[in-house]
């Protein structure tokens, strides 16, 4: 599977971005789908992924989000969008998008990662 991310860019704190990632290729066979992000000298973390396998629907939060995030699929186009509201300078990251695959074995995707930085 390919992901092609988009939407990244420079934001004052408070504001907003949306995040979009564009699937093709094995989509059939993508369980989760979603972001994470890294920022300078730290892990990479989850910010929002959405189960589309056999737990339809089950969607998980990074701990940061605290309801300022929202994760939206469309099962027609094969996108994943990430609505990042009330942003904050500790947002600013990179931000990639994943899949992950059930083929035979659970198998991760990661997209190139689109730069999110957010001013104070």
């Amino acid at each position: 599977v390919q992901l092609q991310a988009s939407g990244g860019g420079l934001v004052e704190a408070g504001g907003s971005l949306r995040l979009s990632c564009a699937a093709s290729g094995s989509t059939a066979s993508i369980n989760k789908i979603g972001w994470y992000r890294q920022a300078p000298g730290a892990q990479r973390e989850l910010v929002a992924t959405v189960t589309i396998g056999v737990r339809r629907g089950g969607l998980n939060y990074g701990h940061f989000v605290k309801g300022r995030f929202t994760i939206s699929r469309d099962n027609a186009k094969n996108t994943v969008d990430l609505q990042m509201n009330n942003l904050e300078p500790e947002d600013t990251a990179v931000y990639y998008c994943y899949a992950q695959l059930v083929q035979g074995l659970l198998t991760d995707y990661w997209g190139k990662g689109t730069q999110v930085t957010v001013s104070s």
